[in-house]
């Protein structure tokens, strides 16, 4: 296909998407539009708001790349537009329930009260649910959609259960840390999410070859996310920090939970994003 086609379909989608999140924020959330959530002084709000417009941007580059085939305009406008919009009402609204079965139910009047921690691990949520749900809706026709759906489905509750297990490493608890404006805690939440995000967005990758073989291989994926677990325990705590070897809990937990150490949260969330991107990389 030509170049200047399909980046054409790029930059009007990504602005579609754009424009409908703007319309769906005044109807739904007219105190919360991107314009004064940007401007205004309430920090959680501003970190919520760029990590939902992150999202709009992956949906809208997937949808292009993997629904544009350059057989006709209107086919194309057609089943790119449907994606797009798919993958975007799928990203608020689960980015919205994760949110709130994760990190508690207590988390939305904690943005309003501009916890930045609060609002950090939210929009990062925002990032790691527009990075599965980019990769998971794909394809040219309503069978492709169904498909889709079910491995959406299947890709979100993979989140929620990875995300619970990395979280059960810590002697803290992550939602009372961030609910406590604690940016150390926050940072590592974030760091993880995405970073857990990114694999299960390799394991989507791929034609589907029947239910079986797709599962597969997507379990077969997974599988790498137990790495994390290694990078925190033995190369941040043990090689990083020179700390003794812990299978739970150590200076880390202590580091980030009650020293605040935001430097700590950054380098745990760090060291977790390089390892899903060498591991997508070389998968």
């Amino acid at each position: 296909m030509d170049l200047s086609y399909v980046m054409g379909f790029g930059l009007g989608t990504t602005l579609a998407l754009l424009a409908l999140l703007r319309i769906g924020q005044r109807v739904f959330s007219p105190a919360h539009t991107a314009a004064r959530d940007l401007t205004e002084s309430n920090a959680a709000r501003r970190l919520l708001t760029v990590g939902q417009v992150l999202a709009v941007f992956l949906v809208a580059a997937n949808a292009v790349k993997n629904c544009l085939e350059g057989e006709g305009f209107a086919r194309d406008l057609l089943w790119v537009s449907a994606f797009a919009v798919v993958g975007l009402l799928l990203v608020l609204a689960t980015g919205q329930l994760g949110i709130r079965l994760l990190l508690r139910a207590r988390l939305p009047a904690e943005i309003e009260r501009g916890n930045a921690a609060a609002g950090l691990a939210a929009g990062a949520h925002y990032v790691a649910t527009g990075l599965i749900t980019s990769r998971a809706i794909a394809g040219k026709d309503l069978g492709d959609l169904a498909i889709s759906l079910g491995f959406f489905v299947l890709a979100q509750i993979t989140l929620h259960v990875f995300i619970s297990l990395f979280r059960a490493l810590t002697t803290y608890d992550d939602a009372e840390q961030i609910q406590g404006e604690n940016l150390a805690a926050a940072l590592s939440y974030a760091g993880a999410s995405i970073a857990v995000a990114i694999i299960i967005a390799r394991a989507l990758e791929g034609d589907f070859e029947g239910l079986f073989i797709s599962l597969k291989g997507y379990g077969g994926v997974l599988l790498y996310l137990f790495a994390l677990y290694p990078v925190r325990q033995l190369l941040v705590q043990s090689v990083l920090l020179g700390a003794p070897l812990a299978l739970r809990g150590g200076r880390l937990d202590a580091g980030i939970a009650a020293d605040r150490n935001e430097g700590l949260g950054a380098l745990e969330a760090t060291t977790y994003l390089a390892t899903s991107i060498a591991i997508a990389r070389l998968l």
